[in-house]
């Protein structure tokens, strides 16, 4: 058997045995081109041909069969990737889970609103929605049925927290995640107007502490009614342009801030989807339902190649595909590079491992950078401060 075939049927056998599928031919589709991705590490439809068994002597004919898969209404995305993603999480029973609400534009045209799943210093995806929307803001409508969604899913997580940047904080995101009982690290924008650090409302970019400091407000009322309590944490971090006014469930400290430092792992997801890795931009699809079938066979990838990864480094193997001394490479990188190692070099494909609670080994490119990671919030004087309460 050839190592393309090889790497196939391990996909095949992953899916069948967890996915919930109407089509068994939907899951060999979707096989294939998990795999041809994952050897191309292009989303870009003609480049797969090479790598798929099939008894078509024309590009054209595996280029239909792409699209008919893409096109197909009967195809659901969720109940084919979220028993996976699920079956992941399944050491995270009593530890906290970290959610990373984000939106990323397509070509201008099309925004995907993503929730992903931190951990291991990258996001791994739990539930997309593309709409046809020029903007990366969204209304709450448009992202509520995730939310639910995702509840219902880890009902069995007692300890969750949603993190979220400036274009989500709206009264009917915080009435929902207070309704839930979730925690939460979310970013204001500068222009909200606040209730309780001083005798009359005050619009928060009057707040910001100097250089170097940290505020650490305890129960803000928020927006024109104040009706919203909870407590603000405000900061200039260093090397970020802008100060972080976050907002939290817990108690006002630094915590929050490297609560909500976790978020930006989500954007280098979406640099792996685009350019990093895939390259999600080349493909040719037009339509909202086609682009939320075409990035399940990201999301397949993205998740069979970290555990990959994870089972590579648990393996003591990581030195193969890694060159530097301590971990450099993210573990979809190292589960990339042993899986191109099964079809060129004859490696052995690895028992898929879940995703760890814990990193066994952060990730860092130089010592500088870890110097600069764990350096990176610290102030000279932090102030504690109670607000007036009406």
């Amino acid at each position: 058997m050839s190592s393309s075939p090889q790497l196939y049927s391990q996909l095949l056998e992953y899916l069948r045995q967890y996915s919930r599928y109407q089509d068994l031919r939907h899951l060999k589709v979707l096989a294939w081109m998990v795999t041809a991705l994952v050897c191309s590490g292009q989303l870009s439809l003609p480049a797969w041909e090479p790598y798929v068994s099939s008894r078509a002597s024309q590009a054209q004919s595996y280029e239909r069969r792409w699209h008919r898969f893409f096109d197909n209404r009967l195809v659901q995305v969720r109940s084919l990737y979220v028993p996976l993603v699920m079956l992941a999480l399944s050491n995270w029973q009593g530890k906290r889970l970290y959610l990373a609400l984000d939106t990323t534009l397509l070509w201008n045209r099309y925004c995907m609103i993503h929730l992903s799943v931190v951990c291991c210093g990258r996001a791994v995806p739990l539930l997309w929605r593309v709409l046809e929307h020029r903007s990366a803001t969204v209304a709450f409508s448009q992202y509520q049925p995730l939310l639910r969604r995702a509840r219902w899913l880890l009902r069995a997580h007692p300890d969750l927290m949603l993190l979220a940047d400036r274009g989500f904080a709206n009264h009917e995101l915080m009435s929902w995640l207070q309704a839930s009982r979730w925690h939460y690290c979310l970013r204001l924008p500068c222009d909200v107007l606040l209730h309780g650090p001083r005798r009359h409302p005050i619009e928060l970019s009057y707040l910001w502490p100097p250089k170097g400091e940290a505020l650490l407000y305890s129960n803000v009322g928020l927006w024109q009614d104040g009706t919203h309590r909870c407590n603000l944490v405000l900061a200039t971090v260093k090397g970020v342009k802008e100060p972080w006014a976050v907002i939290t469930d817990e108690p006002p400290s630094l915590q929050a801030l490297w609560q909500y430092a976790l978020r930006f792992r989500v954007e280098e997801l979406f640099l792996d989807s685009k350019s990093g890795a895939f390259g999600l931009e080349d493909s040719r699809i037009r339509s909202a339902g086609a682009l939320e079938r075409l990035y399940l066979v990201a999301a397949v990838a993205v998740l069979y190649a970290t555990t990959t990864g994870l089972a590579v480094q648990l393996e003591g193997l990581r030195r193969q595909v890694d060159p530097h001394w301590r971990r450099g490479l993210s573990y979809l990188k190292i589960g990339l590079r042993w899986l191109t190692g099964v079809i060129h070099k004859g490696r052995q494909l690895l028992r898929l491992v879940p995703l760890l609670v814990r990193d066994p080994q952060p990730c860092f490119a130089s010592n500088r950078a870890e110097r600069d990671y764990y350096d990176q919030i610290w102030f000279s004087r932090v102030r504690s401060l109670r607000c007036r309460t009406p």
